[in-house]
């Protein structure tokens, strides 16, 4: 089977989709401006994490080596209270695998790593990030939304990433120019009562230019 399929139901034209993790080196295919993994999701761990109070959600900013992931994982859930259990294992186990994924398709040795709690609009305008690459992934609740623009406006046609699945994206510090025109936002939540868990992660080359 062919790694990359052009799947126009679920995925916009120039947006490769994986079918393993590994597969995500497809960013680096020309005219590849996203590249998505839509894996199935684990019906026990997605009813644990979307019942889980709010307060519980573990967050995280924070620049380390990908060794280090567990870890500081683990102390950012005791922090939050993230109950102990196989489900809270799965968390920090596939976030450790999506950074070693992540960190070997870039070549990046150090990582930023932030694990957000949302709840509001934010950056709910369709851009473009000042990053090389960067992968999201909504653990819990509505998944990156994404669309193709050919004039900077937002996207006519607009597709939301699949909860629990990671979405490798290029940044406007990628060399390849021009720009393939794929703008995300985080959907539109305010008001509604929902809480996402987003993991961001950007790749660190240098870790002089970060202070």
């Amino acid at each position: 089977m062919n790694m990359v399929q052009d799947v126009l139901q679920s995925a916009a034209i120039g947006v490769g989709v994986a079918q393993t993790p590994e597969n995500l080196s497809i960013i680096k295919t020309p005219g590849c401006a996203a590249a998505l993994w839509q894996r199935p999701p684990n019906p026990v761990f997605q009813r644990w994490i979307d019942a889980l109070d709010p307060e519980h959600l573990p967050s995280a900013r924070v620049i380390l080596r990908p060794q280090s992931v567990k870890t500081a994982l683990r102390d950012f859930c005791d922090k939050a209270g993230t109950p102990r259990g196989p489900e809270r294992e799965h968390l920090i186990e596939d976030i450790a695998a999506l950074t070693d994924v992540f960190c070997g398709v870039m070549g990046a040795p150090f990582i930023r790593l932030r694990l957000d709690r949302v709840t509001t609009n934010a950056c709910r305008r369709f851009h473009i990030d000042a990053v090389r690459a960067r992968l999201v992934c909504t653990y819990r609740g509505t998944g990156t939304q994404y669309g193709v623009s050919t004039d900077g406006a937002a996207p006519g046609r607009i597709f939301t990433v699949p909860t629990g699945a990671p979405i490798l994206l290029r940044g406007t510090l990628w060399p390849e120019q021009p720009h393939a025109g794929l703008l995300h936002r985080s959907p539109p939540i305010e008001g509604s009562g929902e809480t996402r868990l987003v993991l961001v992660l950007d790749p660190i080359f240098d870790l002089e230019d970060e202070t």
